[in-house]
């Protein structure tokens, strides 16, 4: 049998995928007569662009629409033109949509006349190895793409078998997208690692493959969704991927130059906080949450082998948090072997100060801590286990240890108020040399999320996300099946409150470039140089039990535990007079105050720093 891998636009072009990857490993170790080739539908897509406009649409125009644009589904509008076969599909709503939202789209606009001839382009191509089985991966906006090469191949060769997988295929949304595209004949429904190799024997034997957990199928005219199973695939039974095939066609293609390529790795699946306490905002691991991981050893000695193979240092792990035991049995490993890695990973934002260490001397440069909000009632609202003092000292010890950290700051939580804002927003100021989210966003319904399955949470109405209607020629009660986002009615803060947190973020992100407060022994005395944005610049010298405080404070303390530990360590200072100091260090910006706790602000290190925006792709 011949089996053809297919990525399609938007995945990233820096990136091979794992999901073709570890396909590719499966199927040659199940079955290893099978042929198996691959076709990168997206580093194509950005070739095409760049040679049919002359170089007018480059990679980093594929970045902006692909990615940056993904909560407007842009890159899916792209290609509903061709899956629809007309040209002018859905840009009058998209442009009323765009108006409406002040979203630019004309990169987008420019982009959709190409779709059509790649997509013929891209089945010429497919078919040329002349397979059996085509299967389409498809996660966040690849579903159109995808399905409108689907279509196409169905059209020139009917008996071809096309099979979809992926997250887009997760729970009801795998049915809908077979039930609504007739030219898909199988839909495999969570991990496919124990589903394809079945799948595939039965196609070898002609026989329906009502034994496939989660899979969909046609009888006759009748989609069938076999039940989804509460197993999860093992540790041990998934594979190490293959990235020979994207490495070479990466190799040969003009993009190159254009790119960083780095590698994806798995460690872990699902989530061990999410198994206990699922954020309540949160829809990912829609139908895998229980949490399994490699043993840090197997982690390791993968890395170590995609690393000499492909001669790529940037390593991107796409666990969705860190399994803790690695920082026993697979961070040293990273440090002992004196490779120059680059280590891209999800983490919690509870790591202690040790532990942030050990991610920085492993060659970890760029974490995504999930820390969400800077104030502990929000948080607990989102069920997120930290507080707003403990999110702050990640942020301010990602500076120490020149770890870039990646967050957003969400807001719109049924229950939360002005009050639980108003006294973060006064802070923000103080925060100008601690990295800043990427913008204050308000959250939007997703699938699987407690919010969407629990609508005694807050978000009793909801529907299909708008942008969907200008992605999907589907009625609503097909599209209710099929996306991941939906709308609902606005919850939380609004009006003054949402406007001042906009703007204070954005005043974060412009002034955090050139902002440092930054810590100094000097003997027995503590200095903190203050050159923040808009402040005056000035030194600040500490003695005595002042210098031990702000250092006590490194850790965040109440008043009260902080004077019990200075009098511990043999300081002479009342209560009162602590307390006067605490509120002074506070009116300087030099402690963040999360309820009763204070934490202090400045750093031992200020890493360099890029303007905001400065590395876009070109």
């Amino acid at each position: 049998m011949r089996v053809q891998l297919v990525t399609m636009p938007w995945h990233p072009i820096d990136l091979p995928s794992l999901q073709v990857g570890l396909l590719h490993r499966l199927v040659r170790q199940a079955r290893p007569a099978d042929e198996v080739t691959e076709f990168h539908g997206s580093l194509r897509w950005a070739e095409f662009l760049l040679e049919r406009s002359a170089g007018r649409l480059r990679p980093g125009d594929y970045v902006a629409v692909g990615s940056d644009s993904i909560f407007h589904g842009l890159g899916d509008w792209v290609f509903s033109g061709a899956l629809y076969d007309d040209p002018d599909w859905g840009t009058a709503r998209l442009r009323d949509y765009a108006a409406a939202r002040d979203v630019f789209i004309d990169t987008a606009l420019d982009m959709r006349p190409y779709a059509a001839g790649f997509v013929a382009a891209c089945a010429t191509e497919v078919l040329a190895t002349r397979p059996d089985v085509v299967g389409f991966t498809t996660t966040f906006m690849q579903n159109v793409s995808s399905l409108a090469l689907a279509r196409e191949l169905k059209r020139r060769r009917p008996e071809l078998t096309v099979v979809f997988g992926g997250s887009n295929c997760d729970g009801p949304m795998g049915h809908a997208l077979h039930r609504n595209h007739r030219f898909v004949d199988h839909v495999v429904r969570g991990e496919a690692e124990y589903a394809l190799p079945a799948l595939l024997r039965h196609l070898d034997e002609g026989t329906r493959p009502v034994d496939v957990p989660g899979l969909c199928w046609w009888d006759g005219e009748l989609s069938r969704a076999n039940t989804e199973t509460r197993r999860t695939v093992a540790p041990a039974d998934i594979p190490s991927p293959d990235y020979d095939d994207w490495q070479a066609a990466l190799e040969a293609s003009p993009v190159l130059e254009y790119v960083h390529p780095k590698l994806v790795v798995e460690g872990a699946r699902g989530c061990w906080w999410g198994e206990k306490h699922h954020c309540t905002f949160c829809g990912l691991n829609g139908s895998s949450m229980a949490f399994r991981a490699k043993p840090g050893q197997r982690l390791w000695e993968e890395i170590d082998r995609l690393v000499r193979r492909h001669r790529l240092l940037d390593v991107v792990t796409v666990d969705n948090i860190i399994d803790m035991a690695y920082f026993r049995d697979f961070l040293p490993r990273v440090v002992e072997s004196g490779w120059d890695l680059r280590l891209h990973y999800e983490v919690k934002s509870n790591l202690t100060r040790d532990q942030l260490r050990l991610l920085g001397e492993s060659g970890t440069v760029h974490i995504q801590p999930g820390i969400e909000s800077l104030g502990s009632r929000v948080l607990d609202l989102m069920d997120k286990g930290v507080t707003g003092a403990r999110n702050i000292r990640t942020l301010r010890e990602c500076e120490n240890h020149a770890l870039t950290c990646s967050w957003n700051l969400l807001y719109g939580f049924p229950g939360e108020s002005a009050e639980d804002y108003d006294p973060v927003i006064d802070q923000i100021p103080a925060l100008v040399h601690l990295q800043p989210p990427s913008g204050a966003h308000r959250i939007q319904l997703e699938r699987f999320s407690p919010h969407f399955t629990d609508p005694g949470l807050g978000f009793g109405k909801r529907r299909p996300a708008e942008m969907y209607q200008h992605v999907y020629d589907l009625p609503e009660d097909e599209l209710a099946d099929l996306v991941y986002l939906f709308d609902s009615e606005d919850a939380g803060i609004a009006g003054r409150v949402e406007r001042r947190l906009k703007e204070a973020v954005a005043q974060w992100r412009a002034g955090h470039p050139h902002s440092r407060l930054l810590f100094e022994e000097d003997g027995e005395d503590l200095l903190v140089h203050d050159r923040r944005h808009d402040r005056p610049h000035t030194t600040h010298r500490l003695t005595g039990w002042a210098a031990a405080a702000l250092r006590r404070l490194e850790e965040g303390r109440t008043e009260s535990a902080l004077h019990r530990l200075l009098t511990d360590d043999g300081h002479e200072v009342s209560a009162a007079e602590l307390g006067e100091w605490v509120r002074h260090a506070f009116r300087l910006g030099l402690l963040f105050r999360d309820g009763l706790t204070y934490v202090s602000l400045p750093t031992w290190d200020a890493p360099v720093r890029m303007p905001d925006g400065a590395a876009v792709a070109g």
